[in-house]
């Protein structure tokens, strides 16, 4: 005999999954929507600290940055999807300069253990490695996570950066 409703849902596969979250234009605000966004499409696990940050690559004010952790069984192309839509929310536009002032900027970083090299999607990003803003946050709340590609924890990375080249202040904001 097959149940129905509720009791026949069939149990999906969820894959855990790690966003940047930025904004240098009424940060606090659109960190807040972003991450309630967040808490509306996905299960969100964890966000790390806030962190504010000079701008890089380009003259502007200083970013807030944070990482959040969510877990879904979105394919990564629906998850850059639905990212693309909390940037809507938040009035981005898209330019041909990647280094400009945004409203808010969330990016897919880490999607399980996946490696993908095809546009629009690659994960994971290279960002994780390259900026404190990005692998600080990260290890806040993944310090035992292993890299895919290099197979160092988070922890090990972020002990080996040099926070000099892009120093952080933790921020008391609560998102």
């Amino acid at each position: 005999m097959w149940a129905s409703g509720s009791a026949a849902k069939k149990t999906e596969a969820v894959a855990v999954v790690y966003l940047g979250l930025g904004s240098n234009t009424r940060p606090e605000a659109n960190l807040q929507l972003g991450v309630r966004e967040l808490r509306e499409r996905f299960v969100l696990k964890a966000i790390s600290s806030v962190y504010r940050n000079k701008a890089v690559g380009f003259d502007g004010d200083e970013f807030l940055n944070a990482v959040a952790c969510v877990e879904t069984p979105e394919s990564p192309g629906e998850v850059c999807r639905q990212i693309e839509d909390i940037h809507s929310l938040a009035g981005r536009q898209r330019g041909a300069d990647p280094f400009t002032s945004r409203t808010l900027d969330i990016d897919l970083l880490l999607y399980d253990q996946l490696i993908i090299d095809e546009a629009p999607v690659r994960v994971p990003r290279e960002d994780v490695l390259k900026y404190s803003f990005v692998l600080g946050p990260l290890a806040d709340i993944a310090p035992d996570l292993v890299h895919p590609l290099s197979g160092k924890t988070i922890a090990w990375h972020w002990a080996n950066f040099d926070v000099e080249c892009h120093p952080l202040v933790r921020e008391d904001l609560i998102l």
